[in-house]
């Protein structure tokens, strides 16, 4: 087969091309900023005449079929979308500060995100909506596994050592993964598990958070004359780490931590580059106990947290009702400690 000779205008057809992607991008993201300073619009007209001037339901409707007849061409103003679109500008009326956020993603994404109910809920969301890039779909998973409320509730459980040498990893990791796109059946092997997180690789990344880079699954590390196979590798950027992962598909055990240990160690003389951050070890288990953990964990002497996975998603009004115990509880913690200043 002969091989395909460049064109002499190759760089130029590049340099043409990339201005052609950038500003069809560009040209996007200002229609929808456009689109969602119209809807906010419209929202606030209806919304202030409904409060001053008696508008209903039947107004309302009106108004559509009058938008509909006028500009049969236009589309998205039914009057089931022109209520959205007021309460869209309900809902964040009084927040301005979100306003930057809010404007950067598509009308299905606010649509999605004005179904939490509390402030800080939907702040949460559209922060790491624009952060992330997250699609639709992806959106609609975080929500549907309560992605905010389990990051309020769960802190990670951490190594003494991993809290000192990276003080950031209880915002990077979770105490618990739901994998229930991996469908799985409820009795499967860790060999099951590591291939189905593979084959779902970009799932799974959602799912673990940004900044993760996924490097190979069964790494090899060589220690003396043998051969020691780690199920997953990672590196994750922002704490500038490898990260190892490895898999239980039972109750978690201390003896594991040896194991894990020892790829550590192995990753720390070998893998990683002399600028890079001590290694970080994951033990990712189908059921922990949380006192068992604890005592593990408190004088291991690596970097490394212990994990549980599931693979079916929550039960998000358990969830939720755990959330609202809690915070129903801050008030009181708050007034103790101005008592006891």
């Amino acid at each position: 087969m002969s091989k395909e000779i460049a064109h002499p205008a190759q760089p130029v057809f590049d340099e043409l091309l990339q201005h052609i992607q950038q500003a069809r991008s560009k040209a996007f993201r200002q229609a929808n900023t456009v689109l969602i300073d119209l809807y906010w619009r419209v929202g606030k007209t209806i919304s202030e005449k409904v409060q001053t001037e008696v508008w209903g339901k039947g107004v309302v409707a009106e108004l559509a079929r009058y938008i509909a007849r006028q500009a049969p061409d236009i589309r998205g103003f039914s009057d089931k979308n022109l209520w959205r679109m007021k309460q869209f500008y309900e809902t964040y009326r009084e927040d301005e500060k979100l306003a930057t956020l809010w404007r950067e993603l598509s009308w299905s994404h606010n649509r999605l995100i004005m179904t939490c109910k509390h402030p800080e809920e939907r702040a949460f969301y559209l922060q790491l909506s624009v952060q992330e890039k997250w699609s639709v779909r992806a959106l609609e998973r975080q929500i549907n596994t309560a992605q905010f409320e389990r990051t309020l509730l769960e802190g990670p459980k951490l190594s003494p050592l991993l809290r000192v040498l990276h003080p950031d990893a209880m915002q990077v990791f979770k105490d618990n993964y739901i994998l229930e796109f991996l469908g799985l059946p409820d009795m499967h092997s860790e060999n099951d598990l590591q291939k189905a997180l593979v084959q779902h690789m970009k799932q799974f990344i959602l799912e673990l958070g940004p900044d993760f880079i996924f490097m190979g699954e069964q790494y090899r590390l060589q220690v003396g004359n043998q051969d020691f196979y780690l199920d997953l590798l990672f590196y994750h950027r922002g704490l500038s780490a490898l990260v190892a992962f490895e898999l239980k598909i039972g109750k978690f055990s201390p003896k594991h931590l040896g194991q894990l240990n020892f790829y550590l160690e192995a990753l720390d003389r070998d893998v990683k580059k002399p600028h890079e951050n001590p290694s970080i070890g994951v033990l990712l288990c189908r059921d922990k106990d949380e006192e068992v953990v604890e005592y593990a964990l408190s004088r291991n002497l690596s970097p490394a947290l212990i994990a549980q996975y599931q693979l079916q998603l929550p039960d998000k009004k358990i969830i939720q009702a755990k959330l609202h115990e809690w915070m129903q509880q801050l008030p009181d913690m708050n007034t103790t400690q101005n008592n006891n200043a």
